[in-house]
């Protein structure tokens, strides 16, 4: 069942959802999801592409916010939850799922899903923000189309022998966002945080997270009331707010 509140729009093809969210920006009224069955411009964190064969999941939340910036940044966590719930309906288990901070969905140690946050800036006095999310439903890219050291991507179909189209799967994404903002709205950011830690990927293990200056390796301690990534390293303890995390 679709959430109720929320709008829905199906597109054959668009360059980006992102894209396509930023121009829709202000002209509705209340949070809206637009799916792409084919994307010809994907990108993902840091401008990077991000490949969206026939069959893959690309679709984006434009949500109005009025909260300050740090506070609508949480959002990335809301919509990884919302992520984790949406697997477990389709295929009926947790097993093998795991979110890495800041934005991935991991099954079976792969990266299945991706979350990327624009802030689109105000429009007549609201905010808006769009939550750009790719899952890699059918098919998953070759690793040879991924950076050096990131994980194996692999798809869900390869992974748990679940099929499922986009649009079957955005019924049941959007349902479980509207769950889990619910619960941000009404509980806040500690509730949101303590059911993303009870999900992490290699917590209390050690990894290494890469900012654009600065390379740091350590043990994944927490993610904090800020939700930044804690780490226990040889230099003392470290909250990380933006990087790349490599294991």
């Amino acid at each position: 069942m679709w959430p109720e509140g929320y709008g829905r729009h199906v597109l054959a093809e668009t360059d980006s959802t992102n894209a396509e969210a930023a121009r829709r920006a202000g002209q509705g009224a209340g949070p809206e999801w637009i799916l792409a069955l084919r994307q010809s411009a994907a990108r993902g964190r840091r401008g990077r592409p991000w490949s969206m064969p026939a069959g893959n999941f690309a679709a984006t939340l434009l949500l109005p916010v009025s909260e300050p910036p740090q506070v609508v940044a949480l959002r990335s966590f809301v919509a990884a939850l919302a992520l984790h719930g949406a697997f477990c309906a389709v295929t009926g288990r947790a097993e093998g799922l795991a979110l890495k901070w800041p934005n991935d969905v991991l099954l079976n140690g792969g990266k299945v899903a991706g979350i990327l946050l624009e802030n689109l800036g105000p429009r007549g006095g609201t905010g808006w923000l769009a939550i750009g999310i790719g899952v890699n439903l059918a098919t998953a890219p070759e690793v040879g189309e991924v950076e050096p050291g990131a994980l194996r991507p692999v798809s869900l179909l390869s992974e748990t022998g679940v099929a499922v189209t986009p649009e079957e799967f955005l019924t049941v994404l959007a349902r479980c966002y509207a769950e889990e903002e619910a619960r941000f709205a009404t509980l806040g950011f500690a509730a949101i945080r303590a059911a993303w830690l009870s999900r992490a990927a290699r917590l209390g293990e050690v990894i290494t997270a890469r900012t654009g200056r600065a390379e740091m390796t350590g043990t994944f301690e927490t993610v904090d009331d800020a939700g930044n990534l804690v780490l226990i390293t040889a230099g003392g303890r470290q909250a990380i707010a933006a990087a790349d995390v490599f294991f």
